[in-house]
């Protein structure tokens, strides 16, 4: 069985992220979405609320597990039998940045492979950060999250929504 894996914050999951799910669904028997804390950054929604949303935005995608996890991504990764990691790209920078971690995942787990989905251009320009903050200063979002978000979003934020 092929396992992949999509791993991430996804504080919170935009459209584009359920994009590169969708497309990475086909190429493995289980996808993982796995979403964990990262210690540089402070979040908007919590682990729980976090993968909540998830379920929500992929329970049309029969093969995948949404889950969460602490700690080395590629401990995770063994432990689950993973054989692929799945990453989004959506412009040169992403790519810079994550070609440096799939070779240092590549020096610590060899039979791991690393996959980069280029994203679908009606997507390139989100961010979860550019969500964040659009969704703070009252901005919508409509359209460019999971409908499960954008709610959520209009809760955390709801004095300034304009509704």
């Amino acid at each position: 069985m092929r396992i992949g894996i999509c791993p991430g914050s996804f504080d919170p999951v935009t459209n584009g992220h359920v994009d590169i799910f969708e497309r990475s669904s086909c190429l493995v028997d289980k996808l993982i979405i796995a979403t964990f804390e990262n210690p540089v950054k402070k979040p908007l929604f919590t682990m729980a609320e976090r993968e909540d949303l998830l379920q929500q935005a992929v329970q049309h995608i029969p093969n995948a597990e949404v889950t969460s996890f602490q700690g080395l991504l590629n401990e995770y990764a063994v432990e689950r039998g993973v054989t692929v990691i799945i990453r989004g790209l959506r412009a040169v920078t992403d790519f810079e940045y994550e070609f440096q971690r799939a070779l240092l995942m590549k020096h610590l787990e060899p039979d791991i492979e690393t996959v980069f989905i280029m994203t679908k251009t009606d997507y390139s320009y989100l961010s979860s950060s550019g969500i964040r903050e659009l969704a703070c200063f009252g901005g919508k979002v409509d359209g460019l999250v999971p409908d499960a978000v954008a709610r959520r979003l209009k809760e955390k934020f709801k004095d300034k929504y304009q509704v």
